[in-house]
């Protein structure tokens, strides 16, 4: 059995969906459906169980959980923005904590999300304390683990790895309110209202032109997945493409897109912005301060340790991630 925490969120259930793809449907599926339109990401999947987290954490706290062959632990509270440090580090820290001495107690292979918001705002963002400074809570309680890891590498009794992940857009993210991806937000503002609204200039960059390193779902799954399949491999690696590319490529992959779908041509960016389908708001001044304005995933520890395959970049990954939701009727 392999335990999928978060199996019903994003992430969660795409790499459930990659399993399923290999045949594996021994899973063990624990998750929060106090949110229940989250099921709605589980209805294709094919899974043993399913658990509430609370139920969860009781029986691993206990010692009571039959031991799975791995855990891919993805729940998290990811919203940012959440000032609550107590259940922010309850939520997050304490419980991959629990999982983690579970797991070494047991030597079942740990894998667990990290996350890009450990390193602030940059500028280098590489596997190393000399360039972490979480912004918020948030990062902070993925980076705290982290450390407890680096700690205990050298007295491993199982695999262990921390994934970091980037700015990770894909199918199955409707659940995740404001906290989900620009490339869905985009395209849904595109469809409601006829254009998409970014973020105009600053901190050094143009009106749409910070840059973040968007990761698309589809190799976020390969990647958890190389690391399953290689259990002689633990550490912390970083989940991007290695690639910054501008809020403006999203946002006019997204709108041609949909203009292909309608049988209308594609436009270049500043014919986008001369017809008003790509308009700029004033930054937020609360967002001042506690934004990364540029993000790129330095991979030379992940190709280091043997991943190889090339990842999307936003063109590629946007225009694949529309057509699935033209397809699946959520965007008419």
């Amino acid at each position: 059995m392999i335990v999928v925490t978060g199996g019903a969120g994003f992430i969660g259930s795409n790499l459930v969906r990659g399993l399923n793809r290999r045949g594996i449907t021994d899973i063990l599926v624990v998750d929060d459906l106090v949110d229940g339109d989250k099921f709605l990401n589980m209805v294709d999947l094919q899974i043993a169980d399913y658990m509430h987290k609370d139920e969860f954490r009781a029986l691993v706290c206990a010692g009571d959980l039959p031991r799975p062959d791995a855990v891919m632990h993805q729940g998290a509270c990811s919203d940012t923005t959440e000032r609550n440090g107590h259940y922010m580090m309850d939520n997050n820290y304490r419980v991959t904590l629990e999982l983690f001495e579970y797991c070494q107690a047991r030597e079942v292979p740990f894998l667990y999300a990290s996350s890009a918001a450990v390193y602030g705002a940059g500028p280098r963002y590489v596997e190393a304390p000399e360039f972490e400074s979480p912004l918020n809570v948030y990062g902070y309680s993925k980076l705290l683990f982290d450390q407890v890891l680096r700690l205990r590498m050298d007295h491993l009794t199982a695999p262990v790895v921390g994934l970091r992940y980037f700015n990770v857009y894909g199918p199955a993210e409707q659940h995740k309110g404001r906290m989900a991806s620009v490339a869905f937000h985009n395209m849904n503002q595109y469809v409601r209202e006829g254009h998409v609204r970014l973020f105009g200039g600053w901190d050094g960059y143009p009106d749409g032109g910070q840059q973040r390193d968007f990761v698309f779902i589809d190799d976020v799954v390969k990647v958890n997945l190389f690391f399953l399949d290689h259990p002689e491999i633990s550490g912390i690696y970083n989940c991007g493409t290695g690639r910054a590319q501008p809020f403006n490529d999203v946002a006019q992959t997204a709108v041609n897109a949909l203009r292909i779908d309608r049988g209308e041509a594609a436009l270049p960016l500043e014919d986008q912005v001369a017809q008003g389908l790509l308009r700029y708001i004033p930054f937020p001044e609360d967002l001042k301060g506690r934004y990364q304005s540029h993000t790129e995933a330095d991979l030379s520890q992940l190709r280091a340790a043997g991943y190889t395959a090339p990842f999307a970049d936003v063109q590629t990954g946007v225009s694949a991630y529309a057509a699935t939701l033209i397809e699946g009727g959520k965007l008419r």
